[in-house]
C-alpha cells in the first residue's frame, strides 16, 4: 500500500510543476536607468554654492549631515552663545530642501542666550558632506 501511494504522488501532475514558470514583468528602462543616477559632483558643488547666499540652518541651506545619527551628533554638539548647550525640541518634516531631499526641521531653545529660540533646518542626506560649521549664533563642540 505503502508503494502504491508513493507511485500515485510521484505520478501525479503536480500544478506549479507542470505549468512553466511566469514570465516576470521587466521593469520600465526609465525606472532602471535612474537607479543610481543620483547628483553628479557637479551639481552638488552648484547646490552647495546656490545654498551658501542662505544662512545655515535654513530650508534654502539646510544643515547637512550623514544619517539620523549624524542629525543627534551635530545636534549634541551644538552650543548657544554662553556655551551651553540648547534644549532641542522635537524635530518635523518640512519638505523639500535646496539639494532635493527632504528636510527636517527642529526647534532649538538656548533661552535668554544667543541666538534664544530658533528653529534648523536639517537634511541627514549628506554622508559624504557633513556639515561643521555652526549657524548664525551657535558654536559646535569639537
Amino acid at each position: 500500500m505503502r508503494a502504491f501511494t508513493l507511485s500515485v504522488f510521484l505520478l501525479a501532475p503536480l500544478p506549479l510543476m507542470a505549468q512553466p514558470p511566469r514570465q516576470q514583468s521587466p521593469a520600465p528602462r526609465d525606472v532602471l536607468e535612474a537607479v543610481g543616477a543620483g547628483n553628479t559632483d557637479a551639481a552638488l558643488a552648484e547646490a552647495i554654492a546656490q545654498a551658501a547666499r542662505h544662512p545655515l540652518g535654513t530650508l534654502d541651506n539646510p544643515i547637512r549631515v550623514a544619517g539620523p545619527d549624524g542629525e543627534r551628533r551635530y545636534l549634541a554638539g551644538l552650543r548657544c552663545g554662553d556655551g551651553r548647550p540648547p534644549t532641542i525640541g522635537t524635530r518635523n518634516a518640512a519638505g523639500v530642501g535646496a539639494y532635493g531631499s527632504l528636510v527636517d526641521t527642529v526647534p532649538v531653545d538656548c533661552g535668554a542666550a544667543a541666538p534664544g529660540k530658533v528653529t534648523l533646518a536639517i537634511d541627514i542626506y549628506h554622508q559624504e558632506n557633513p556639515e561643521t560649521r555652526a549657524p548664525a549664533g551657535f558654536q559646535v563642540a569639537r
